[in-house]
């Protein structure tokens, strides 16, 4: 997982607008009638997500803010193997990294700060828990 943050994150801190992933990602498939059930499943929790989050402090979603997220998330997918190792914490990371992705979808700059809150907090246990 750290290796596919590090794949899209360090796109993003290079100025990339338009993501590039192996073939084996890119040409997969799913059937149209799956597709369509997932859809369903999912529209509530979308429509809530839709509800939640909008455009908000924009300022940290683009520019210098944007460089910063995909640092943040360069950073999460450093980590993110010796995370496996202290209980729990990987999930603080997946948190950190959905926040992020939702907050770039949605632009909310709020959302974005969340999550650097949630990356910093999260960066802090690992350095505890291996130097104190």
């Amino acid at each position: 997982m750290g290796v596919m943050v590090l794949l899209t994150a360090g796109q993003l801190l290079f100025g990339r607008h338009a993501f590039w992933l192996p073939d084996a990602l890119l040409n997969r498939s799913m059937a149209r009638d799956k597709l369509d059930k997932a859809v369903r499943r999912t529209r509530p929790a979308a429509d809530f997500i839709d509800r939640l989050f909008k455009p908000r402090l924009t300022a940290l979603i683009k520019g210098p803010g944007l460089y910063l997220i995909a640092i943040a998330c360069v950073l999460i997918g450093l980590v993110l193997p010796v995370m496996e190792l202290i209980p729990f914490s990987a999930l603080s990371a997946g948190a950190a990294l959905a926040a992020f992705g939702i907050a770039l979808i949605a632009w909310d700059g709020f959302l974005a700060l969340i999550a650097l809150i949630i990356t910093l907090v999260a960066l802090m246990l690992v350095v505890a828990y291996f130097f104190f």
